[in-house]
């Protein structure tokens, strides 16, 4: 346990590092703004492709795999939506929190650790659990947002989750890497080594700007916030482990392990942005953002500790 603990520690530091140059300021939120442009559009999109570039779709497409990971997600989903009726929330607010609950730091995050923490063959596993949590999650919030907001969900509703969906530069990347796989071409060597000198700035870059974003964020309403996590943290690799292991059983060990492995991450940075485009709790998201990455510096750990052995 303490092995995996000191081999997260560079990670938890990068991102530390960020904090550190944002709350002094010597880091600004505009630069840190650009930063994640930069590491968003162009050094994760090249790992991404590359990563996909090298695989097959039967290696990244699992639907036993998709089964599990939603089964368990839906569960932690529905869980957080029904605690946040009960405490009096509309539909939009507990839409978010519930997306709090079972959205991970996947692509800044979780994919750059975990390929160099349990190896390259954990970007398959990785993918497929990014690509569902962005054509299905992202694309359930905007539809609850709107959807209550206007009384209705109609064809603007949907062709903005399509253009959404169209324009991320993730899903792009992955897609674009699959298509080039099926053709059975290498790419031209000058070109790969561009793409991975580009995506080498992924890791460092995407922790960076999670510090740097994280020093602009408070910890307020921190019992919400101290839920919230307790969903992300606990409740969903929990609920995960669960479905990969008894209810859908994975047939690949080490896929299951990943999977749960990236329910146990931090809560996602989209869903502030999310939250604060559609002006829904951006404030709450911050306080779990930050929360939950904090104690994550333990839990992740903890968890692939287990897991691991």
């Amino acid at each position: 346990m303490l092995a995996i603990f000191l081999k997260t520690v560079p990670f938890f530091a990068l991102i530390a590092l960020g904090y550190a140059a944002g709350r002094t300021r010597f880091f600004t939120s505009e630069a840190t703004a650009y930063l994640t442009k930069f590491v968003f559009y162009f050094a994760l999109s090249a790992m991404l492709f590359n990563f996909a570039a090298n695989l097959t779709l039967a290696e990244i497409l699992d639907w036993r795999f998709v089964t599990a990971y939603l089964w368990g997600c839906a569960i932690v989903y529905l869980l957080a939506t029904a605690v946040g009726f009960l405490r009096g929330l509309p539909v939009t607010e507990s839409a978010v929190e519930a997306q709090c609950a079972v959205i991970g730091n996947v692509g800044f995050l979780g994919i750059p650790m975990f390929v160099l923490l349990l190896g390259p063959e954990s970007a398959g596993p990785m993918l497929m659990i990014l690509a569902t949590d962005l054509i299905v999650f992202s694309s359930l919030i905007v539809i609850l947002i709107t959807g209550s907001k206007e009384g209705r969900i109609g064809l603007r509703t949907l062709r903005t989750v399509a253009l959404g969906l169209v324009k991320n530069p993730m899903i792009v990347s992955i897609v674009l890497g699959i298509a080039w796989s099926s053709t059975g071409r290498d790419l031209w060597q000058p070109i790969n080594e561009f793409l991975t000198i580009l995506g080498a700035a992924a890791t460092p870059g995407a922790l960076f700007a999670i510090g740097a974003s994280l020093a602009g964020k408070t910890a307020e309403r921190v019992s919400v916030a101290g839920w919230l996590t307790f969903c992300k943290l606990v409740l969903h690799p929990a609920a995960v482990a669960l479905a990969a292991l008894v209810l859908f059983p994975i047939d690949d060990p080490f896929a299951a392990t990943v999977m749960i492995s990236a329910a146990a991450l931090p809560v996602a940075g989209n869903v502030y942005m999310l939250a604060q485009h559609y002006g829904v709790a951006p404030q709450r998201v911050s306080a779990a953002i930050l929360v939950s990455t904090t104690v994550s510096i333990v839990t992740v750990s903890l968890v692939i500790g287990l897991l691991t052995g």
